[in-house]
């Protein structure tokens, strides 16, 4: 019985497809969008990693941002930290967490004036890139 357990077992994994999970590729700059629902101005924002860029009160500091290769499933994804500038000058974070490019209405920055989701990463020219970055203005 036991050997009849190891030969199906074997038959098995044999007919089982292996998933391959493909590694993450690590980018120099975290690319989002930003909305100010004042104005109705969408502004593409391409932040380097571990620097800070405001829009509007807001603060917006990446800290990693992957993509994977153009051969399989898009997921791209960042790091990301939001501060808010409050009117006294002192900042509140508002937003830590994982954003998504192909889910930007789940894990994306809500606030009563502004929003930001990510779009993609990139690597700049001159280092190495993926393939897959956007240009300015896509």
């Amino acid at each position: 019985m036991r050997r009849i357990l190891l030969i199906i077992g074997a038959a098995w994994a044999l007919l089982v497809p292996v998933v391959a999970h493909a590694d993450k590729i690590p980018n120099q700059v975290a690319v989002f969008a930003a909305l100010d629902k004042v104005t109705a101005r969408i502004q593409p924002l391409e932040v380097p990693l571990n620097k800070t860029v405001t829009f509007g009160a807001l603060k917006i500091t990446p800290r990693v941002c992957y993509t994977r290769p153009p051969t399989e499933e898009p997921v791209t994804s960042s790091f990301v930290e939001v501060q808010e500038v409050q009117l006294d000058k002192s900042e509140k974070r508002i937003f830590t967490g994982w954003m998504f490019a192909q889910n930007p209405g789940v894990h994306a920055v809500e606030h009563p004036v502004f929003d930001v989701w990510l779009t993609n990463c990139k690597t700049p020219a001159g280092g190495k890139s993926d393939g897959s970055a956007l240009k300015p203005g896509q």
